[in-house]
């Protein structure tokens, strides 16, 4: 007797073989050739891409706080200086 993992197993290669062999393997390989054209000229990124941006951004943000403060700091220098 077959037990139920193996069984399960059989039939998802039987499944796959059937769909690798049937005019549905073709047309998988056609609707994403024509959605990765699709998706190219809509100027998409990747998940990847998106947060490499995400990072430089949250990096580019905390400097700014940190020159900021500096200015502020530079300003209240300056503030504080008595003319002669």
């Amino acid at each position: 007797m077959i037990n139920r993992p193996d069984w399960f197993e059989e039939i998802q290669k039987n499944m796959s073989e059937l769909i690798a062999k049937s005019p549905a393997a073709d047309i998988e390989r056609n609707v994403k050739a024509m959605m990765a054209q699709t998706f190219t000229r809509m100027d998409l990124v990747t998940r990847e891409e998106f947060d490499v941006q995400v990072d430089l951004l949250n990096r580019a943000l905390q400097r700014i706080s940190a020159l900021e403060l500096r200015l502020q700091a530079l300003e209240g220098q300056q503030d504080n200086v008595i003319p002669e």
